[in-house]
């Protein structure tokens, strides 16, 4: 892990969401990830760590996720940059952002974040790599993986962006996840190939069978 690098995870809210602020401590930047339900408190952990809140990452565009991010654009002017495939579902609510897509690499202060699409539980969903550490929103938890049945979900991209995307990434990877649902608040790409169910499958057809069934 970079020297540089400041990551803090915050619980916050009824549904158990995971806050990321990360950035650098060198340039004293920071980026909020996914900010929702307690814009004060956010605010209040970069002030007492001397961050100073540059950037908004999005990784879908659920409520849950994203009722925060005006009142945090409003406080500090942050950039808000989410995947293209959302850019027309969220357009509605926010008029001002930055479209990225999967491969793309932002800085904040001198710490690279690549961006990765990972559709399955959104048409957008994305997950963020920095270092050797994955922040994956609603794609992956600690023990399972990101609802398919809701609208725009779908089952055979989920498989896809597990599989093909995530799935090839180091083993070593921390995994950081969108929600407090399992055991830990952060778990390992090892630990989840070998104890997560919805990791297990030898085919997209069982997969989808099974992930249709919940």
């Amino acid at each position: 892990m970079s020297t540089a690098l400041y990551l803090k995870q915050l619980e916050l809210g009824p549904m158990e969401n995971f806050i990321y602020l990360i950035g650098s401590t060198e340039t004293r930047e920071a980026a909020v990830v996914d900010p929702a339900w307690e814009v004060d408190t956010i605010l209040r952990v970069a002030e007492q760590d001397d961050m100073r809140i540059t950037k908004i990452l999005i990784t879908h565009g659920h409520p849950d996720h994203t009722n925060g991010v005006e009142e945090l654009m409003n406080q500090t002017q942050a950039k808000v940059y989410l995947h293209k495939s959302e850019a027309e579902f969220m357009r509605s609510v926010w008029s001002d952002f930055v479209k990225v897509e999967g491969g793309d690499v932002l800085r904040i202060g001198n710490i690279p974040i690549t961006f990765l699409h990972t559709p399955g539980h959104t048409p957008g969903s994305q997950c963020f790599l920095l270092e050797d550490k994955l922040i994956s929103g609603d794609t992956l938890f600690i023990g399972f993986c990101g609802r398919c049945d809701l609208p725009g979900g779908n089952p055979e991209q989920m498989y896809d962006s597990l599989y093909n995307r995530l799935g090839k990434l180091d083993d070593r990877t921390l995994l950081y996840p969108g929600h407090n649902y399992g055991k830990t608040p952060v778990s390992t790409l090892r630990d989840e190939k070998a104890q997560n169910p919805y990791l297990q499958f030898k085919s997209l057809r069982e997969f989808v069978n099974f992930r249709m069934r919940r």
